[in-house]
């Protein structure tokens, strides 16, 4: 049986919940969808796919590091990273709650993403280059973490795909409803990670 999910290009800024007392921006302004919460989440600061369920025992299964469904990352760092850097993200870095490593990790070009509201802050003197990050966990603010640890802080963090799921072709913000069955979510489990992506969100 399937079961409808929603893809969401999470803005910049805005929270992975749908209220908030304090009055910060939520999924409320970008959808109204009862009944759906997110299958893990993106903290304010980070962009892109954010997947939504109304099945509990799915939601858990895509969010579970358990079920190691996989979660690419595009990520702009502050320095030039080379192969040393994304090396060292797949051996393993040691963080304040223990060990963690990238499933895969490799230097790319620039992106063509959309525009971030507000940009990130332009320094003339300070280079910036981007990798593509490939995780089957997802620790608290895990890929900032691991690229600090490796000495290339964060700048923007953009998560391109979820398991099967892709926010390619998804304006900040935009969302498309579809289905999934559990069989095809096992076998996506099983499935190793795509190499790379075509740049184009």
């Amino acid at each position: 049986m399937a079961s409808p999910i929603i893809l969401l290009n999470k803005p910049f800024g805005v929270l992975s919940q749908f209220t908030d007392e304090a009055g910060r921006p939520t999924l409320a302004a970008l959808l109204h969808a009862p009944g759906f919460r997110p299958a893990g989440r993106l903290d304010a600061d980070s962009e892109g796919l954010l997947v939504l369920c109304d099945d509990g025992l799915l939601q858990a299964r895509i969010a579970s590091p358990r079920h190691k469904l996989t979660k690419t990352y595009l990520v702009q760092v502050e320095g030039s990273i080379d192969e040393t850097a994304t090396g060292r993200l797949c051996s393993g870095v040691m963080l304040n709650d223990g060990p963690a490593r990238a499933v895969s990790a490799r230097c790319i070009p620039p992106p063509a993403l959309w525009a971030r509201q507000p940009p990130v802050r332009f320094r003339a003197k300070i280079p910036t280059s981007w990798v593509e990050i490939v995780l089957d966990e997802g620790r608290n603010r895990q890929v900032r973490r691991m690229t600090a640890a490796a000495g290339f802080p964060t700048l923007r963090l953009v998560r391109w795909r979820v398991g099967p799921w892709c926010v390619e072709g998804l304006g900040p913000g935009e969302w498309r409803r579809m289905s999934v069955t559990a069989d095809a979510l096992r076998e996506a489990s099983r499935v190793a990670p795509p190499k790379g992506h075509n740049g184009r969100p």
